[in-house]
Order: C-alpha cells, then structure tokens, then sequence
C-alpha cells in the first residue's frame, strides 16, 4: 500500500506536468495562430528595407552593411544566380536550402519561411537555427540576382533580463515543489495519528490521546473522533453492564426454578408446599418471560427492526383498558385511582404505546405506597396530547431522575422489587420514535409526575 505522502507528492508532480504541457501546448497555438504570421511580415518588412538599400549600393560596401545588420541582432545568408553562398553574423546551425526555395526567391518570389517551417514541435519552430526558418527576399545589384535570407539571432534575444526572468520562474518552481511537500507532510501527519489510534480501538484501548490542535477540517476531525472514542468507550462499558445485568437477572429466576424443582422430588412434601414450590416456579418463569420479551423489545427497537405500524384510535380508550387490566392490583394495595381523559383520536402505533402505559402505570403501583393514590390525566391539544401519571409514592432523588431511563437501573438497588429495570429504557425508546418527550418531576416521600408529550402526526 502507498502511503497517502507518497501519492500526494506523485499526484503533484503528475499535475505540475500535466500544468507545463497544457501550458506549452496553449502557447503553442497562441503561436502558430496569431504571433507566427505577424513575425514573419514584421521580418520580411525588415528583409525589403535591407535589399532596397542594397540595391543601391556600388562597390564594396554590400558586404560591410550586411556585417553591421548582423551585429544589431540578425543571420544573413545570401545567394546569387552564380550559385556563389556567402553567410555574415552567427553561422546557421542548418544551410541546407533545398532547390526549389532557391529557384522561388532567385525568380523574384518572396519566401516565407518563418511562417511555414515546421521542421520543429510547435513553439520550438520559432527558434530552430536554420535557412529554411528565414525569410527570402530576391534583389540585384550591379546586375546580377540574389537572394537574401534573414532572421533575427536566437543567441541575441537572451538579454540578462530574460536571464532572470528564467531564473525567476525556475526559484518560484523549487520553492513551490517545496511548500507543497512540506504541506503535504503536515498534512499526512495528523492523519497517521488518526490512523494509529484506530488501530488502538480497534482492540478495545479506548486510552488514546491525539496530539493535533488544528483548527481545520482535520482539527474537526481529530476531536469528533476523540469524541466517538469516548462513546465507544462509555457503550462499552454499558454493553459490559448490559451483559452483567442480564446475566444477573436471568440467574436469580433460574437459579430458583432449580432449586423448587429440587425441592418438588423430595416425596415427604405437604400438598401445601408442594403448591407454594409451583406457585413460586410458576413465577419465576413468567418473570423469565417477561424479561425475554423485553429485551426482545428493546433490541428491536434499538435495530429498527421492527417496523413501525401507525394507525387512528382512541388513545383515551385504550388507556381505560390498561388501567382495567390492571384493576385487581390496585384493589388489592387499596389504592385510590383517578382520570380525567378528553377524547382523542391519535395516529402512532397502538402495540407499543401500550407497552408505554403498561410500564408507566405499573411503576406508579409499584413505587406507591399502601393506601396510595395515582391520577391520570389526557388533555388533547393543539399540536400535542399530553398524558400525566402522578402517584403518591415513594419519590425519587434529583439525581436519581436523571439515571431512571438507563437499561436495568433501579432506585432499590437490593432489586427487592419485582421487574427488569427495561421498563422505563422501553417507555423513553418509544416516546422518541413517536417524535415525542417525556419529562419526570419527584420528591422524596411525596410521589412522582411522569408527563408524556406526544405530538399530533397526521396520517398519510
């Protein structure tokens, strides 16, 4: 695997390459398009003012004025109906001038060679050393013909200027190469902290500290993943409780459905105890039951595996028959019990805003005391129906409220009281799949309020 260093520095490079190409090739164009053709009329203007005074010239003079042309920037090549060749300034690289120029220019035609030559790739055709990349002039003096061919001196165009322009452009190159590097190593650098610390997480070390106080992307990053590794680490130690909690509530039934069932194969046993030892498995059995379906719940909903099914009904209705089915139970610990109950229509899922209720109320029955009272109240709303359940039971501690939703948590922490310690976990999981919320308010030896908020959804 390359590192991440690696392929940003090759991806640079690829697209400083990538940048020259397209940037040669675009010059390029510009070149051949618009600079080439205005080049070689601006030469061949130059080439006729040279032969016009040529022509005029008597003696000796023509080969020294076209020595001081060249000395001001220029390549002179020149040839005559005689076949005689005569070349002044910097020599040409190339004199090979094919037949057919000679004749072109020698016959009074212009040649245009610094338009046409495509001896070279693109740009470089402005700066080949040849003939062939001149421009052509035919004239005559003292009665013969010739052919003058010119083009301005390469070696002369790099003024100190251009030198340190050139110079310029390839520090700016370096220094740039550089700072991208460099940034890229400061770039890779938190992420290799990131990456190492994965691999601690992913053993279960959740003891891991980031040294990266950017205040970036990767400094966002860096302290969302700190944060993840502190939840990871806290559902940890919850699925580690979880565990321990089930284990602890699935061994006490167990372990007394065991020892009744021992108990049962003794034969010197009372009809009466025998029947207290059924009675007592029988009960330790649907507490098994109950918990099972519970957890069953619960892990449903935490997966959304179960899917929501909503429907219209009469909420207010479906209260009354909870608190019927559990009539008997407030008769017996001859509490007095309540409600007020508007009517309302309201669209959620019937099976487990049952669920709801069941836990509520039963907690209300279980945390009351003897010869207690519970009140129900619904009040339909504008955008919501709120559902209270006050009792006058044994209340709770301040800080106690806030840990009631946790899974298995329990104020008699002796677990002397019958149940799972799931209930309210379930209640606050359903609540909040029905977009809705629930808020508790107690004090010690004066009972407690559950509120529940659920907002009006329409069906669709």
């Amino acid at each position: 695997m390359r590192s991440l260093y690696r392929q940003y520095t090759l991806a640079t490079l690829f697209i400083i390459g990538i940048s020259i190409l397209a940037g040669f090739l675009i010059v390029s164009i510009i070149y051949n398009i618009q600079i080439k053709e205005k080049n070689d009329e601006k030469n061949v203007g130059v080439a006729i003012e040279i032969t016009s005074v040529l022509e005029k010239m008597h003696g000796g003079g023509f080969n020294n004025y076209l020595e001081s042309i060249t000395k001001l920037g220029y390549q002179a090549y020149v040839i005559n109906e005689n076949e005689e060749e005569y070349s002044y300034g910097e020599p040409f690289q190339d004199t090979e001038l094919p037949e057919e120029i000679r004749l072109e220019v020698l016959n009074g035609n212009i040649y245009h060679g610094m338009r046409d030559y495509q001896g070279k790739f693109f740009i470089f055709n402005h700066y080949a050393n040849s003939v062939r990349n001149t421009v052509g002039i035919p004239f005559e003096h003292e009665g013969i013909v010739y052919g003058l061919f010119i083009r301005p001196n390469n070696q002369l165009l790099f003024s100190d200027m251009h030198l340190l322009l050139l110079g310029f452009l390839l520090a700016l190159a370096v220094i740039i190469l550089t700072s991208m590097l460099l940034l890229a190593k400061q770039l890779v650098k938190p992420i290799k902290q990131l990456n190492d610390a994965t691999k601690h997480v992913m053993v279960e070390n959740y003891r891991v500290e980031l040294d990266i106080t950017r205040n970036d992307e990767l400094g966002q990053l860096a302290r969302n993943f700190s944060n993840m590794v502190k939840q990871l680490e806290l559902n940890d130690e919850a699925r580690k409780a979880f565990i321990s909690n089930v284990s602890h509530d699935f061994q006490s039934p167990l372990l007394n459905i065991q020892g009744y069932a021992d108990l049962l194969k003794s034969t010197d046993l009372s009809k009466e105890e025998r029947e207290n030892y059924i009675q007592v498995i029988d009960q330790e059995a649907k507490r098994l039951s109950n918990l099972t379906k519970q957890l069953l719940l619960l892990t449903s909903l935490d997966q959304s595996a179960r899917p929501v099914r909503k429907s219209d009904f009469r909420l207010d209705e479906q209260l009354k028959k909870v608190i019927y089915k559990y009539r008997w139970r407030i008769e017996e610990q001859n509490m007095d019990l309540s409600y007020e109950m508007e009517p309302v229509m309201y669209y959620g899922d019937i099976d487990l805003l049952e669920n709801v209720w069941d836990n509520v109320l039963t907690n209300a029955i279980k945390y009351n005391v003897a010869e207690g009272e519970i009140s129900i109240k619904v009040i339909d709303g504008s955008d919501y129906v709120r559902i209270s359940f006050q009792d006058s039971g044994i209340g709770m501690k301040e800080e106690e409220i806030d840990q009631i939703f946790e899974r298995f948590y329990r104020i008699d922490s002796s677990r002397t009281k019958e149940g799972s310690g799931l209930g309210l976990a379930i209640v606050k999981e359903i609540v909040e799949l029905h977009k809705g919320k629930i808020e508790v308010t107690s004090n010690i030896n004066e009972g407690t309020l559950f509120v529940i908020l659920l907002p009006k959804q329409i069906a669709f």
